[in-house]
């Protein structure tokens, strides 16, 4: 019995042991970067609806089926390529020369992954990776060729976004996933980018330096504006001391005007009752002073008209006989001269002209002597001749004023000359 259930125990041991080896063989269990390809079976692809001889276990496990299938493991893992061209022609034939990074990988989903199987199973990582290399290149050159140096050089970002669109449909076709693509350098062997470069570096400075002058500008400005905005505040703070000072004035001014105003008409007043207190004196004085008046002034002007008038009709009556008494003697000249007859005119004319006598032969007025001339005597012709040549020299002197005889003494007695 015991030896029964020994051979038993080691039957199935040795069952065991021959299961575990054999699942160990036909058991195949599939890591998360990679999948495994059973190929031999028949399988219908939904998504393209055809049949494919194989079949995929990813992130799983599968037992293969004996004598019928094969298994082979696609490596899912990521493939870093250096990304190199040189001498791409850029839109306007500028040559450029690009380096950068793409991380590509197999991809782990369906459809994809029916391409990549069919494309890329059994083949090394060095030749996904050299495929994966040429066709970014490519794409590189053609994506180059539609963009200018420019365009290239300032946005990278843009350019590895487009390089990223062109070759995301070529990569799929061949069954590859491009995770990323980074764009590390461009550069180019005829200075053109160069060029550029200095010429925005120039324009950054020049923008550095409007910008700096911009802001400086601004600064002055704003301190203008500052300065501006305190000196308007001073002169409102000014400008609100003197209104605060000019309203003081007129307060105090119409206070004083009040005062003067009151003082004014109190003096107007006191004046007013002086005056009238005046008006009162005198017409209270008035009758005394009318009395004076009378005694001083009327009284004896009144006495003086009298007297005047006394003398005046005592002159008159002189004046009255006077004229009485010479109208009495005219009266009796008149009577004479007619009873004189015609001798009466020359008498009268002798009265009249007797008192004019000494008037007209000058008899009153003094007597000048400024010259005597002495002429000879005797009635023989030479002395008549004398006395009328002097005679008629001075005479023609008083008429003249020319010296005859002085004139000819002065020739006589100097000679010739």
């Amino acid at each position: 019995m015991g030896g029964i259930l020994a051979v038993l125990a080691l039957t199935a041991l040795i069952v065991f042991l021959l299961l575990s080896f054999i699942v160990k063989r036909l058991l195949y269990v599939s890591a998360p970067n990679e999948a495994l390809v059973f190929s031999g079976g028949l399988r219908r692809v939904s998504t393209a609806q055809r049949e494919v001889g194989y079949r995929i276990v990813r992130g799983g496990r599968a037992l293969r089926v004996p004598l019928f299938e094969q298994v082979d493991t696609l490596d899912l893992s990521n493939i870093s390529i250096d990304v190199e061209v040189r001498g791409a022609y850029s839109k306007g034939g500028i040559p450029l020369n690009v380096h950068g990074i793409a991380n590509v990988k197999l991809p782990g989903e369906e459809p994809l992954l029916n391409n990549a199987i069919e494309r890329f199973l059994g083949r090394a990582a060095a030749d996904i990776r050299l495929i994966a290399k040429e066709t970014l290149e490519g794409n590189v050159r053609g994506v180059l060729a539609q963009l200018t140096p420019e365009e290239v050089n300032e946005d990278k970002t843009r350019f590895a976004q487009i390089l990223l669109e062109e070759a995301e449909h070529d990569m799929n076709r061949m069954g590859l996933v491009l995770d990323n693509l980074k764009i590390v350098n461009v550069t180019d062997e005829s200075g053109y980018l160069n060029s550029i470069g200095r010429i925005r570096g120039a324009t950054v400075r020049m923008g550095a330096t409007i910008a700096e002058a911009n802001a400086q500008a601004d600064a002055t400005v704003q301190q203008v504006q500052n300065w501006a905005a305190s000196e308007t505040a001073k002169l409102d703070a000014d400008l609100a001391i003197a209104q605060q000072e000019i309203q003081k004035r007129i307060v105090d001014a119409q206070t004083r005007r009040e005062a003067m105003i009151a003082e004014a008409q109190g003096q107007v007043v006191a004046q007013i009752a002086q005056t009238s207190a005046e008006i009162e004196r005198q017409k209270a004085r008035a009758p005394q002073v009318k009395r004076q008046l009378d005694a001083d002034v009327v009284q004896p002007a009144e006495a003086e008209r009298r007297a005047r008038e006394e003398q005046a009709r005592g002159q008159a009556a002189t004046v009255i006989e006077r004229g009485r008494a010479e109208a009495e003697a005219l009266k009796k000249l008149v009577e004479a001269y007619r009873k004189a007859g015609p001798s009466a005119r020359e008498v009268l004319a002798l009265q009249k002209l007797l008192p004019l006598v000494g008037d007209i032969s000058g008899a009153k007025q003094k007597l000048s002597i400024g010259k005597v001339t002495v002429l000879p005597g005797g009635a023989d012709g030479a002395s008549q001749l004398a006395r009328s040549a002097i005679g008629a020299a001075a005479q023609l002197q008083a008429a003249t004023g020319v010296d005859v005889l002085g004139a000819l003494g002065k020739r006589l007695g100097g000679g010739e000359k």
